[in-house]
This record gives structure tokens, sequence and C-alpha cells, in this order.
């Protein structure tokens, strides 16, 4: 589920997580004159990758599709609060992850221990014992991570 913002932008992981990914598809939030039909998403095994206090047991029940917010982490946040299908979705939280350090990131986090949408992808898939897509969306975010530091000249930096 991509906010219409992220759209335009080249470093919009959770697009190129749904291109290596089969079977993905990218809904898009916020487009005028294009409502959003999420009905579909009401059918069991459908969860949220979003934090909850309260995450159902993703080993009582394997989660048979993945809905992902994309966007800002404000931008996702609203999304979630908004969007009533979303809302009303059961959510998969990952355990706390040590982010890697600013110099690496495709964008400045916005919130502590923040990550992009691939990146949040492929912890979700080893969470869910699923060890190679992860590694490839890890390579993929890794290969696309170095492209755009080798644009910004700051890549040299990173090696040192």
């Amino acid at each position: 589920m991509r906010h219409a913002s992220e759209i335009p932008r080249l470093t919009n992981t959770g697009l190129w997580a749904a291109l290596a990914l089969r079977g993905s598809e990218v809904r898009d939030h916020g487009l005028q004159g294009s409502p959003l039909d999420l009905e579909d998403l009401a059918t069991p095994g459908t969860v949220l990758l979003f934090p909850s206090p309260h995450p159902p047991d993703p080993a009582a029940t394997r989660p048979r599709r993945l809905v992902v917010p994309d966007g800002t982490w404000s931008q996702a946040r609203r999304m979630v609060q908004r969007i009533p299908a979303l809302r009303a979705m059961p959510r998969l939280a990952l355990p706390a992850l040590a982010a890697p350090p600013d110099a690496a990131r495709l964008r400045r986090p916005t919130i502590a221990g923040g990550m992009s949408t691939i990146e949040a992808i492929a912890a979700a898939l080893r969470f869910l014992g699923e060890p190679e897509p992860a590694r490839q969306l890890e390579a993929l975010h890794e290969a696309g991570r170095e492209r755009a530091m080798r644009l910004r000249g700051t890549w040299t930096e990173a090696l040192s």
C-alpha cells in the first residue's frame, strides 16, 4: 500500500520489493479520483506489517498475505489510522532490530530504529521463516544503497 507521495521517488523501496517478489502488487493510496478498493484484503490470513502492542502470534497462524504500508513513518501511520480496512487487520509486529548507521541509509529515518520498506519486508520474511527471499531483498537494497551513495558522492566516504 504505497502513499501517493512515494510514486515519483527513485528510492521507493516498496516498489523495488514488489517488483522482486512474485505475486506482489502495489496499490496506491491518496491519488485524486482513484478510489482504493481493499475489500479483498479482509480475507483470513491477511496481516498488516505494522507495530502493535498486541500482535497475533505468527506461529499460531501463518500469514498468507502481508500488507505493508509504504511511505514515511508518519504517512504509514496515517494510512493505518485513516483506512478502515488496514485498521481492522491483524498485525505482524517485528522484534526490535538494529538499524544500520545513518551513513548506510537511502534516506534518513524519521524515527529511531526506522527502516525502509524493503528492509522491513525482508525482516518480516526472515521472521516468518523465509530466509532466501529475505536475503534477495537485502541484496537488492544493498545494491540500490550503493548506487545512491555513488550518485551522491558519498560512496568513498562510507568505505573509509
